[in-house]
């Protein structure tokens, strides 16, 4: 029997495609990079672990990307020169959390440049540098958890004008032709719509300032402590770091923006201050660098979950400056204007 569908072009995405990129689960690079590491402490290639991880997948991003690394690397490619070129294909683009997963791919490949040009056991670096990932991701889903009653509220919030003017023309009042034939109504309609639409703008920057975004809190430390690992000089750790950063573009902060600056900024006086206490107590840099690390991610956490927590009552300011005017305008106005142009004509 011959199907009665018209066949999609060859190449041409199939209808829908995009909506299920989207939304399609995509493993974290955390749990990929782990598997590599099991791979590689088994004796396993570089190349070959990730042809082995790709196997493993299914089918999406995450795959066709360690498939590519797998590929570039067997011709003898380094793996971290490879996972950039692939990255820089864009493979999640499309994807709705695409950034923040390129974003991770990213630093993977920072502290696999790093340990590649310092010697460091890769292995073992992949595995400490995976536990900053991990705990990274449980705070932002954690973040997530508290901020889902947040945004729950200002969806509700936001139907409150619209609900006002059917429950009018539910009561009989003629409010929707008020609104459409009348100048008082047209000036409530634009004031009514322009108050919701600014609402959502302020509601959507509300909730992303309170989402954790950006690198790995102490990313510059975990590097260090990679790079030192491998017997790197001080000097040449710092310089390894900072070149690999800015080579795969996953430097400490948004580049274009002061609190990106001031992260780098931040993030570099940690080293310096770091590195001055392990030459003044003779103590072992790489554990100082990694307890400093881990210090940071906290400090991320406990910050992150406080504005999650303030964003239940800062999503009253577009409720009492935008949404309720606008329920006003919308629904109560064109209900008086209404009811006194009734008792009007029935005189």
């Amino acid at each position: 029997m011959v199907s009665t569908e018209a066949a999609s072009p060859a190449g041409a995405p199939r209808p829908g495609a995009g909506v299920r990129l989207a939304r399609a689960p995509v493993t974290a690079a955390a749990t990929v990079v782990e598997r590599i590491a099991v791979l590689l402490s088994a004796g396993v290639a570089p190349a070959s672990s990730w042809r082995h991880v790709s196997d493993s997948e299914p089918a999406g991003p995450v795959r066709e990307l360690t498939r590519a690394v797998a590929t570039e690397a067997a011709t003898g490619t380094p793996v971290s020169e490879a996972l950039r070129d692939v990255l820089d294909r864009n493979p999640f683009d499309g994807h709705r959390e695409g950034a923040r997963h390129d974003g991770d791919w990213r630093q993977v490949a920072c502290a696999w440049a790093v340990a590649e040009r310092s010697g460091a056991p890769l292995a073992d670096c992949l595995r400490t540098f995976v536990v900053g990932l991990r705990a990274a991701e449980a705070a932002r889903r954690d973040v997530e958890v508290a901020l889902s009653g947040p945004r729950s509220t200002g969806r509700i919030v936001l139907a409150l004008p619209p609900v006002g003017l059917l429950f009018s023309l539910g009561m009989g009042f003629d409010t929707a032709g008020v609104l459409l034939g009348s100048p008082v109504g047209w000036c409530c309609l634009g004031i009514g719509v322009g108050l919701v639409a600014a609402a959502r703008v302020w509601n959507r920057r509300l909730v992303a300032g309170a989402t954790p975004s950006g690198p790995v809190p102490g990313l510059r430390l975990e590097l260090l402590a990679v790079a030192l690992s491998g017997g790197a000089s001080w000097d040449d750790g710092l310089e390894s770091v900072r070149t690999s950063l800015e080579r795969f573009g996953a430097d400490d902060g948004d580049a274009d923006g002061r609190i990106g600056a001031e992260a780098r900024e931040s993030g570099v006086d940690d080293c310096v201050s770091v590195l001055d206490l392990s030459r003044r107590a003779g103590a072992p840099a790489v554990e100082l660098l990694r307890a400093t690390a881990r210090e940071r991610r906290l400090d991320a956490a406990a910050e992150a979950q406080s504005a999650a927590a303030r964003l239940g009552s800062t999503l009253m300011l577009p409720l009492g400056l935008c949404v309720l005017p606008a329920f006003l305008v919308v629904a109560v106005v064109p209900l008086v204007v209404s009811l006194v142009s009734s008792t009007t004509a029935s005189w």
